[in-house]
């Protein structure tokens, strides 16, 4: 689990909340509407933690899964969720291994880049690598996608309906774990890698 790290994030997406402009804004200042508060079941079926973002034209309500996978196994090392609208660079340290946790070389896309040069935290010339050098060549012309799309599978099938941040951390935690196992038992059954080799901790950031 040293052979480099790539880190990104993902959206996970859950069910749209129907609610009013009134009631929105009162939810972004971190407050609940009060008369939900005066129906326990209603209040039961809202996510009040839950926020939308926009990338490349695209809106997208939910949570983001950002991860840390070792460069040459493509294993979860690191995990932390928070809502959609956090940046991903905001996460940057949250999931990033120290050189004697993740080696030499963080590979990550464009949204990282400033905060890799500004932190120093990049460990190829004092900035991110470029992402598209850490996946294999038949993982196609878009790796940043392809690395997570067996993550992304699994929650849309399992667990996407939960309410909440505290819940989706559990579901986005269980879902990287599920991946991993996945990907552990893909290594041993190809002999690609010793078992002894490839079991190591995963980090979750709070």
């Amino acid at each position: 689990m040293k052979s480099g790290q790539i880190i990104d994030a993902s959206f996970v997406s859950v069910p749209v909340q129907r609610n009013t402009r009134e009631e929105n804004t009162v939810i972004k200042e971190g407050a609940v509407p009060l008369e939900w508060g005066k129906t326990p079941n209603k209040l039961a079926h809202k996510d009040v933690d839950a926020r939308w973002t926009k990338k490349g034209g695209q809106r997208y309500y939910g949570y983001k899964n950002h991860v840390n996978m070792d460069r040459e196994m493509k294993l979860v090392a690191a995990q932390a969720c928070t809502d959609a609208s956090v940046h991903d660079s905001q996460m940057l340290e949250a999931v990033l291994r120290g050189p004697e946790e993740g080696g030499e070389g963080v590979w990550a896309d464009s949204a990282y880049r400033p905060v890799c040069r500004d932190s120093g935290t990049g460990r190829a010339g004092g900035e991110c690598g470029d992402q598209r050098g850490a996946v294999p060549l038949e993982w196609g012309k878009t790796p940043n996608k392809l690395a997570h799309k067996d993550v992304d599978a699994r929650w849309t099938k399992k667990g996407g309906r939960s309410l909440g941040l505290a819940r989706a951390k559990v579901g986005v935690a269980l879902m990287n774990l599920a991946y991993n196992l996945r990907r552990v038992e893909w290594l041993i059954r190809s002999k690609v890698f010793p078992f002894t080799r490839i079991m190591a901790p995963v980090r979750v950031a709070a």
